[in-house]
């Protein structure tokens, strides 16, 4: 063990031999013993500086140390290296190197007097190392005349505290090792529970971005399913709406945006809200669908996004409905008891939102009958493949899975989980696409 003198340079003392790789904060992997810790010591006092050759008793591990005399020296030596501090309370405040508190430091009490009273200003240089080496272990070093002071440093933040008088190799390579630890396992559980917040609270959002139809009083049966195809979303460029307006009315609608992410996933919100308000306030066919290209021109990130979509007004007696597509896929509609599903208004089809402005969206009347089973759906639906030859589901085919499950007796909610469910399995796994389904049903 040798002690390099301290010119303002790091001190080391090196402890174990061979010339061992580091790991930052996780201890240095020797081929001849346990892994080596680099102790970073902040103490002005040039004779009673802590030295691990110095210590009596055998340390348990062996230590590399480096000395500072105040805050600017130890910023300057705090790198990736270094596993733990050990701080002498008695420490002089280094205005130097003091950081202006933050305001998350104002709002924690960093730096300022708090319950405990002058015990604030006393850690001061505490706190101010803290907020220096977040992420760093430190050990409190006291010369043990008050024992209050060295508990209220842990409370403060420190891992552990040492009584000088009591110091001995075996026992501050012990307190090193498991103040690293400790400090290694507390941001591993701060970072596990920041992401389960965020996770929480994201989820909490996008499920409040999910519409809740609006059908009290109408006859028609209602059933939706969403998958994002963004990772860990809940909110993708998909949306629906389904609403009833006092005259007896009911509107439907499924879009799709362009593309992928949360800019895209917000402005499928925007659309979706701007259309319920749009339609209670009277507005629909071509006038509705003029509006919202003018509300996505105005809010999309850029002018290569687009949406499709698709609106139905449905008659209050439930029989009729008048469609409008905007470059989206044409619903699906089982008319009775063992009827093929079939496309409605397969061609007359619209321009999407936002690629040709100043156009119109053709009008078409469909006669649903007394019962029926209407399928409203994006393409990442029928965009999955199939067979040997990986060729797309398409309509055709979304069509022959839904009257498969016709046949079986499903409807509504079983309906769609069925047919879901199969899509995939036609895929062989997970759409790589947003998914969005809805299901509409009478008599």
């Amino acid at each position: 063990m040798s002690t390099v003198p301290h010119q303002g340079e790091p001190q080391w003392t090196t402890s174990g031999s061979g010339d061992p790789g580091t790991d930052p904060r996780g201890g240095t992997s020797g081929p001849d013993g346990p892994a080596a810790l680099t102790l970073l010591v902040v103490e002005d006092d040039p004779n009673g500086a802590v030295s691990v050759s110095a210590l009596p008793g055998i340390p348990t591990e062996p230590i590399r140390t480096r000395t500072a005399r105040n805050l600017t020296e130890a910023e300057r030596l705090l790198t990736d290296d270094v596993h733990c501090i050990l701080l002498d309370l008695a420490l002089p405040a280094d205005s130097a190197s003091a950081p202006t508190p933050s305001a998350g430091d104002v709002a924690a009490g960093a730096g300022s007097t708090d319950d405990h009273g002058d015990r604030a200003d006393e850690l001061g240089t505490l706190r101010r190392v803290l907020r220096l080496a977040p992420r760093h272990a430190v050990l409190a070093l006291t010369d043990g005349a008050d024992p209050a002071l060295a508990a209220e440093a842990v409370r403060v933040g420190a891992q552990d505290y040492l009584f000088r008088d009591e110091l001995d190799g075996r026992l501050l390579s012990r307190a090193v090792r498991y103040a690293v630890e400790r400090k290694r396992s507390d941001l591993a559980r701060r970072q596990l529970t920041e992401s389960r917040l965020r996770a929480q609270e994201n989820a909490r959002l996008e499920r409040g971005l999910l519409p809740t139809p609006l059908l009290e009083g109408s006859e028609l049966r209602f059933a939706a399913r969403y998958r994002p195809g963004r990772s860990r979303a809940l909110l993708g460029g998909d949306f629906y709406d389904t609403v009833r307006t006092a005259d007896g009315t009911v509107h439907v609608m499924i879009g799709d945006v362009s593309g992928h992410g949360p800019d895209e996933a917000a402005l499928g919100v925007e659309l979706r809200i701007a259309w319920r308000a749009l339609t209670f306030a009277g507005l629909c066919g071509d006038g509705l669908l003029e509006t919202l290209q003018r509300v996505l021109e105005h809010e999309r990130p850029s002018e290569e996004v687009f949406a499709t979509l698709c609106t139905m007004d449905i008659a209050p007696d439930g029989r009729s409905a008048e469609v409008y597509l905007a470059g989206h896929p044409a619903p699906l509609l089982a008319g009775g008891e063992g009827a093929v599903p079939r496309p409605l208004a397969y061609e007359e089809n619209g321009p999407a939102l936002g690629l040709l402005p100043g156009t119109g969206w053709p009008r078409n009347r469909v006669e649903l009958g007394a019962a029926w089973s209407l399928l409203l759906y994006t393409d990442g639906l029928i965009e999955g493949r199939i067979g040997a030859g990986r060729q797309r589901l398409g309509q055709d085919g979304i069509a022959e899975v839904v009257t498969g499950h016709l046949r079986q007796g499903l409807r509504g909610e079983a309906l769609l989980d069925a047919t879901m469910a199969e899509v995939r399995g036609l895929n062989g796994g997970e759409l790589t696409d947003d998914v969005a389904a809805l299901l509409l049903d009478r008599g």
